[in-house]
């Protein structure tokens, strides 16, 4: 076979550092192995982690050379020996082997089956593209480690960015208040999100506008998790997503009656699952900034760096 057609286009990471050390490379495409599918990419989200881990090193788990990002949507091409779960040609969406390296900026992804879901047909790739991690993040954060339950009352921080967007949509789901930090500009979006109440970080300290409030979801690190800690009623939960020195509020949570602490996600067939089902009937629609080709992944790293988008930025591999 022609070698060139056992070649694909794949993003890598140069050097660890800014964005300018992301690579457009031609590398050999990958062979599905036991349990595992080969996919065909059609759009790869772009994430925070992504230009996070890009700068500091992949949290010493990226193989050399390095292969950038996680969120993929794609066709499956083949599969490997034992996976009953797909065949050729179906649709399917996922966010493969997080946090390990799993090279989603690429024309090709090879990963276990059940990182993987079906694709609901009412939205398309890039909407896939642009769904896996962020959903799963919220899931895992609301469901998960703070046990949401219909009626709590939910904070989100930064709820126009690409995660928080998605939280909002999820919280509401399941009947929840939400509140939200944001940007006044972004009201509006939120409030067709269903957000039911919204602070401007910008002109007003959240903390003297909310209270009694049962899940923070942190997304911003820094002195939002100490300060969110004056909001929560006893018994409730901040779930930080920013930082793992985010773990040290666990003391100082615990004397004030409230679970604290660091959460990373992981793939999960059982929430994609049931994330895919919320798209399918509606209920859950990520918002696109803007959709970049492959080789301008550099591009949507600046533009997300500056933590200014609204929604989520995709990258579009196949044509």
């Amino acid at each position: 076979m022609d070698e060139t057609a056992q070649q694909m286009r794949a993003i890598t990471v140069e050097s660890w550092g800014g964005p300018e050390f992301l690579r457009e490379v031609r590398r050999p495409r990958p062979e599905p192995g036991p349990c595992e599918i080969l996919v065909r990419v059609h759009a790869a989200g772009v994430n925070a982690t992504d230009w996070k881990q890009r700068a500091s090193g992949g949290l010493g788990l990226w193989e050399d050379p390095p292969a950038v990002g996680w969120d993929v949507s794609g066709t499956v091409e083949a599969v490997g020996m034992g996976v009953t779960l797909f065949e050729e040609g179906d649709e399917v969406f996922g966010m493969p082997r997080f946090p390990h390296q799993a090279g989603a900026y690429a024309e090709y992804v090879t990963a276990p089956a059940r990182h993987f879901v079906r694709k609901p047909p009412n939205i398309d790739h890039t909407e896939a593209a642009a769904l896996p991690l962020v959903s799963l993040t919220a899931w895992q954060a609301f469901f998960d480690t703070a046990h949401l339950r219909p009626g709590q009352r939910v904070l989100v921080h930064a709820a126009a960015g690409g995660l928080g967007h998605i939280a909002v949509q999820i919280a509401k789901a399941f009947d929840a208040h939400v509140t939200g930090t944001a940007r006044r500009d972004k009201h509006p979006f939120l409030r067709r999100l269903g957000a039911d109440d919204l602070i401007d970080y910008t002109a007003t300290d959240f903390t003297t506008a909310v209270k009694d409030v049962d899940i923070v979801l942190d997304t911003i690190g820094g002195d939002y998790g100490p300060r969110s800690l004056s909001v929560l009623r006893s018994g409730g939960t901040l779930v930080s997503l920013a930082s793992p020195a985010d773990d040290a509020l666990r003391p100082q949570a615990a004397a004030l009656g409230i679970r604290a602490g660091f959460m990373l996600v992981e793939p999960d067939n059982a929430a994609l699952t049931a994330i895919a089902d919320l798209a399918a009937t509606g209920r859950l629609r990520p918002t696109i900034e803007t959709v970049l080709p492959l080789s301008q992944a550099a591009e949507a790293h600046v533009l997300g760096e500056t933590g200014r988008t609204t929604g989520k930025i995709v990258l579009k591999v196949a044509a």
